[in-house]
């Protein structure tokens, strides 16, 4: 079936659905937006989506986003070195950082196990995690994955890996609701589960 918009039109609806979180509804709408909007405006957003895609790259530490060799927060020296919090993506460390509760380092797996989408622990950055134990004389690792099922599948990974090696492995108190998204949750919750984190069995 012909495609009711011009190609070019078409080209940008396509794009922008592949995106997360956005369907072709809502690419139509953005793709609507953006072509009745100021050209300035938008030369503005495709200027900083390029100079964002140029300047940032992974902290060659944890795998946050960084515009230098080390993120931020590996860089300050006033954090503590003795715990790591696991996490998903960047976003998640954004959130644990409002909750003020964490004052260690992350580690960004970028990504959990799917064994249905083709995701293994050879395809996150479970071994450079592991690498990064004894060098900085880690005492505990913090499980912040998402509670569905492929956070459940990767912080168990993530436990049974880490167990042998004398590290104490613990995870977020319930609280977060099940199927949901670090990210979405509000401080108070999510601080409140980082308090009352449990040690997690091998």
């Amino acid at each position: 079936m012909a495609s009711a918009y011009s190609r070019s039109v078409q080209a940008m609806i396509d794009a922008l659905s592949r995106l997360p979180s956005v369907g072709p509804k809502s690419a139509q709408r953005i793709a609507f937006h953006l072509l009745k909007s100021d050209r300035e405006e938008v030369t503005k957003l495709t200027r900083a989506i390029d100079e964002a895609r140029g300047s940032v790259q992974f902290c060659e530490r944890c795998f946050n986003f960084s515009e230098a060799t080390l993120c931020h927060i590996c860089a300050d020296e006033r954090r503590e070195t003795s715990s790591i919090c696991i996490v998903e993506e960047s976003r998640d460390v954004v959130a644990i950082e409002k909750t003020g509760q964490f004052r260690g380092r992350y580690h960004v797996l970028l990504g959990t196990i799917n064994p249905l989408e083709g995701v293994g622990p050879e395809q996150l950055k479970m071994r450079e995690l592991v690498l990064r134990l004894e060098p900085e004389a880690v005492e505990e690792v913090i499980l912040c994955l998402n509670p569905n099922t492929e956070g459940d599948v990767t912080a168990m990974y993530v436990a049974r890996l880490l167990k042998p090696l004398g590290v104490k492995v613990t995870q977020l108190a319930m609280g977060l609701p099940v199927g949901g998204d670090l990210e979405y949750a509000d401080e108070v919750t999510l601080g409140r589960a980082f308090i009352g984190r449990r040690e997690v069995g091998g």
